[in-house]
């Protein structure tokens, strides 16, 4: 039988109130799911960012994951751009699949939208593994790459968005940045893709566009994440929180009904029919 989750909660932190004691235990988190990481490096990249989604154990406070995020304004081709860049995430295993970090990031967005309404808004990431990607394919309409839609006008703002944070180390025939051996992965047990998860298209598809993902290589992606868009993502998540416990009486219900027969189902048509 598992153990029980203890539950987490999640706080963005701007990066002047992220202390060091937090850095610490971030990087512990980091090192543990990640080859070829330094202290040195790791707190660089973070001094790139606008803050970190911070999130930590209910019972003592401590972390045990985070999202780092930039926010940074681009032109692109004369016109202005607005993109939300997810940099160093990871969650310890045992919360692997929470939406613990998800309700926080849209809340940002949503904010930033209505700050500025008429600037376009993309959602800015790069994955060696495929566990990001799938945030990518199984929460937005519109993204790239796609298996299904080249999007030129996406990629042209991926392009842009890599040469200005991370020049010199797009291939853009491959469009993958390589940034060498050395370069941290994850570790070789951390997320695999079995067989098993090669049949599902989007996996199959992340392996496609970056088959040295186990080198470290990053597959740069975009989201669009204008207002219309977030609200497509929230309205199901909000649907799910409201059913839920509505229907959890009725699923109960079904499962005495499934466990004990007609005994059961007797019984309670008889309350039914008054």
């Amino acid at each position: 039988m598992s153990q029980r989750k203890h539950p987490i909660y999640t706080q963005y932190h701007a990066l002047q109130d992220i202390t060091v004691q937090d850095i610490r235990d971030m990087f512990r988190v980091f090192s543990r799911y990640y080859e070829y990481t330094s202290m040195e490096q790791f707190v660089s990249d973070l001094s790139r960012k606008t803050g970190a989604f911070i999130v930590r154990r209910k019972t003592d406070h401590a972390i045990v994951g985070f999202s780092t995020l930039g926010i940074y304004d681009l032109d692109v081709d004369g016109k202005k751009v607005k993109g939300f860049f997810s940099g160093d995430t990871i969650i310890e295993s045992e919360y692997w699949g929470s939406r613990a970090i998800n309700f926080e990031f849209v809340k940002r967005v949503v904010i930033e939208a209505f700050k500025h309404p008429f600037t376009r808004q993309y959602w800015f990431l790069i994955s060696k593994g495929y566990k990001t990607f799938l945030l990518l394919t199984r929460n937005f309409p519109n993204y790239y790459p796609h298996p299904e839609n080249e999007n030129p006008e996406m990629k042209r703002i991926t392009e842009t968005y890599c040469d200005t944070l991370f020049p010199g180390f797009l291939n853009r025939e491959k469009m993958v940045l390589d940034f060498g051996d050395g370069y941290n992965c994850l570790k070789s047990d951390a997320t695999p893709i079995t067989p098993e998860l090669r049949r599902q298209a989007d996996i199959a598809f992340f392996e496609q566009m970056n088959p040295e993902w186990e080198r470290g290589c990053e597959l740069p992606c975009l989201a669009e994440v204008g207002l219309a868009s977030m609200f497509r993502v929230i309205l199901p998540q909000v649907a799910k929180l409201v059913l839920k416990p509505a229907l959890k009486p009725l699923g109960a219900i079904a499962r005495r009904l499934l466990g004990r027969g007609k005994a059961t189902a007797e019984p309670v048509q008889a309350a039914v029919n008054g």
